[in-house]
């Protein structure tokens, strides 16, 4: 008897040694779960669950309690003993209604919007396949929650809470894309983007600089493009699929074709994308006040070498604002045991020139146009991202993520004014390179530890040069920037914590640390007589938030939360010279520091199992030490020639201070018979609290209003989209200053009716049939060079197999 008590304690002492494996499984199917996270509460004990559902709990206390976790279910805390009754088998409960909604942007990990206390607007894939937008800057507008402003066809800048341009930050799968050379004017960068290939979108609005760093003032549009699942079975999967689609209003034809390659450890996605847009035709109806803004009356043409006025025969035409695009993205995943996977990817994108066309109808004091020609050389974007993901439990982390991008960047401006032979060139190269560790620590049941680092780097080339297009000649010309060569540097360090205090109130609160160092070289005094030949920067900037969420019991949500950000003077606004609008010139400032933001907000929400929801935020912003243009000196001098134009001098210089506050409110109702009623609206006020001044990237009120009804296979949507107006003297200054963009009375108010229509005619086919604009309305966005499209018509005929 003593044997046998003796050799079953021996096979228990072995079993402990080695470990006892469990499974962890779907409780209603009953597959088995991968990737849950098993810790030991009050240790560092720790195991992660295979793709069988497996996991070895080696070293674990037979005393100890167990928390079991992972993004797509509830969490579960169970004591060892109990899980030994059970056999070793753990079941999990899908949490299916918040993993539809699960956001990555606020920590740059997983979390539920419920848990959060910033606003955060999501469009996801079937979204933005309903919309077709034709560019990434459409996606954003998708549900009126962003407003843009467009100064051509080929562009688009979102404005969020009184900021835009370098004032928000763009991140692509994790990679922050501001560089060095974005500016404080309208940014047209975003349309590198493929909305394609985007899988879903996010953007968090307020002050985001704790997690993103510089830039993340009035927020963060965060993308994420497709990421390609292993093979479940054991065997090869091939998937492809694609899009053909055609629009009216700018005669557009767009076309993508995406394949996916899947096995057990290996994955391969492939997306290429051509589009072709014409000229954009605006709407014909406009105000009794104002019968003739936004026509198109003539343009220039070369005409056996000579620019003559050519009459435009369709007014509504605004020639010539078309363009080519093209994009593509190949990603590569494999995974290396149960705990780690590796992804590479390849973004690339090109355009054709693309007209400037606000400054194309410019006129000059004879009423002539002053361009003959101005566009943009191809906008030539390349990012090559490696990403490493290992989710195990350990002292220091259960995930990390590390990041690594180099992307490469090329822009040219080009232009030529009218019955001149002289075309001014100036190109600009950037190359950036980016390293991002993130790393998440479950602190216990609910509570969660978020840190990490950020180190990028920044090299800026600027030439310049004429260019006789008569007889070939070339000569020089002045750079936008430095000529010598320009570096940018920054590092950063961050820290936030999500902390349950209660079963219905949640802590969250981070802090970061971002040191910039930036060097601009000038060599060439040519042109101007720089009293330096050198501008060096070294400062550091130190942001925080804190916020609290209260759950407070059927389906309410109360939130607050205080945030500050800051944007590092970049290249662009220390050492640029460039003519804003015609007689005014931008020179370098080399005193220029970080200007801060401070944010503080609060919202109510409330929502009822998926059936009625709304949420409501009121937030209030000051903004400090803020970059601003503003008269200024060169070599004593008010006014300098620039490009044969006597030009008054003006700098970004930190004088500014502002108050910026605003509201909005979004609410879903669904009813029955598939029937949904959708509505947003956004306000927003600010001014400079010095001069008294309007803020140039303070929108109007705008929003939409929408009811969507599905049947079987067919979506049917429709929504009127609206934008108040500003009068012409609540404008800007410097929106004042572009006399030709607005009307007497300034920016008009607007709304458009749009139908938008999708039919799944089976497993893999669908149809898309939009009518935008149906009432052929002329209008032109807040601050935008072109008018926006009239009656549009798109189709769309989309395949998935």
């Amino acid at each position: 008897m003593i044997r046998f008590i003796t050799s079953c304690t021996f096979f228990l002492l072995i079993l402990n040694i080695q470990g006892q494996t469990l499974t962890v499984r779907n409780q209603l199917t009953g597959k088995p779960i991968a990737l849950v996270t098993i810790q030991e509460k009050g240790t560092d004990r720790g195991a992660v669950t295979d793709e069988n559902g497996m996991a070895v709990l080696k070293g674990f206390s037979a005393k100890g309690t167990l928390i079991f976790r992972h993004p797509s279910y509830r969490s579960l805390m169970i004591s060892y003993k109990e899980i030994q009754k059970s056999g070793f088998q753990v079941t999990l409960m899908e949490d299916i209604s918040q993993m539809d909604d699960v956001v990555v942007s606020a920590n740059r990990w997983e979390q539920y919007p419920e848990e959060v206390p910033q606003q955060i607007a999501e469009m996801n894939k079937k979204e933005i396949a309903r919309a077709e937008p034709a560019t990434a800057a459409d996606l954003l507008s998708i549900n009126s929650e962003v407003f843009v402003q467009k100064s051509q066809l080929g562009g688009g800048s979102p404005m969020i809470r009184g900021f835009a341009a370098n004032g928000v930050l763009l991140v692509i799968d994790g990679v922050r894309m501001n560089n060095a050379i974005y500016r404080s004017g309208n940014l047209q960068n975003i349309i590198t983007l493929d909305p394609a290939s985007i899988e879903k979108a996010e953007v968090v609005f307020g002050p985001s600089s704790v997690v993103y760093g510089s830039d993340a003032l009035g927020g963060v549009m965060d993308f994420h493009t497709r990421v390609s699942s292993f093979s479940e079975s054991g065997q090869m999967g091939l998937a492809s699929g694609g899009f053909m689609r055609v629009a009216s209003a700018n005669t557009g034809l767009t076309g993508n074709y995406h394949l996916e390659f899947t096995m057990p450890k290996f994955t391969s996605f492939t997306s290429l994308t051509y589009s072709k847009f014409g000229d954009l035709r605006t709407g014909s109806k406009r105000t009794d006040d104002f019968p003739d803004f936004g026509k198109r009356p003539d343009y220039v043409e070369r005409v056996n070498g000579i620019d003559v006025i050519v009459a435009n025969d369709n007014e509504n035409l605004q020639r010539p604002s078309g363009y080519d695009q093209y994009n593509a993205l190949q990603k590569f995943r494999w995974k290396l045991g149960s705990f780690a996977d590796f992804s590479y990817s390849f973004h690339y994108s090109s355009s054709s020139d693309i007209h400037r066309y606000d400054r194309l109808i410019e006129r000059d004091d004879s009423d002539l146009l002053r361009y003959a020609e101005w566009y943009y050389g191809p906008q030539n974007w390349q990012m090559h991202s490696f990403q490493s993901n290992y989710t195990y439990p350990h002292t220091f982390f259960d995930r990390l993520k590390l990041t690594t991008a180099l992307q490469k960047v090329e822009e040219s401006r080009h232009s030529r004014r009218f019955q001149s032979d002289q075309l001014a060139n100036r190109k600009e190269k950037v190359n950036i390179i980016s390293v991002n560790a993130d790393a998440y620590k479950s602190l216990g049941f609910g509570d969660e530890l978020y840190y990490g680092l950020e180190l990028v780097t920044n090299q800026v080339e600027s030439s310049a040069y004429t260019e006789n297009i008569v007889t070939g000649e070339t000569g020089a010309l002045s750079t936008r920037y430095p000529d010598g060569g320009s570096d940018y540097n920054s590092a950063a360090i961050y820290l936030s914590i999500k902390k349950k205090i209660s079963q219905r109130l949640i802590w969250n609160s981070g802090i970061r640390y971002t040191f910039t160092k930036l060097n601009s070289q000038f060599d060439d005094k040519t042109f101007y007589d720089f009293p330096f030949d050198e501008i060096k920067l070294n400062q550091g900037a130190l942001t925080g938030n804190f916020g609290l969420v209260m759950q407070a019991g059927k389906g309410w949500k109360l939130s607050t939360l205080f945030s500050s950000g800051f944007r590092a003077p970049n290249v662009d606004d220390v050492g640029k010279v460039f003519d804003s609008e015609p007689g005014t010139v931008i020179v370098p400032n080399a005193n220029a520091k970080p200007e801060y933001s401070y944010n503080l907000e609060y919202s109510i929400g409330r929502n009822i199992q998926d059936k009625f929801s709304f949420n409501f935020v009121n937030y209030f912003s000051f903004l400090r030490d803020a970059l601003v243009r503003r008269p200024f000196t060169f070599n004593g001098q008010s006014e300098i020639d620039y490009d044969g134009t006597l030009s008054a001098v003006f700098a970004e210089q930190n004088v500014g201070e502002a108050f910026i506050w605003g509201l909005s409110l979004s609410t879903r109702w669904s009813m029955a018979n598939g029937i949904q009623v959708t509505g947003n609206i956004n306000y927003t006020q600010g001014e400079d609290t010095i001069e008294h001044l309007p803020l140039r990237h303070v929108t109007p009120l705008f929003g939409e209003l929408g009811m969507s009804m599905t049947q079987s296979k067919l979506t049917s949507t429709f929504k009127v989209k609206f934008s108040g107006g500003i009068a012409f003297e609540d404008l800007a200054p410097s929106e004042q200053a572009k006399t030709h963009l607005y009307t007497t009375d300034g920016a008009l108010p607007w709304y458009t009716i749009n139908i938008y229509n999708s039919y799944q005619l089976d497993d893999y086919y669908s149809i898309h049939l939009n009518l935008e604009n149906l009432l052929d309305t002329h209008y032109r966005p807040y601050s935008s060079g072109i008018s926006a499209p009239g009656f549009n018509a798109v189709i769309s005929f989309r395949a998935d197999f």
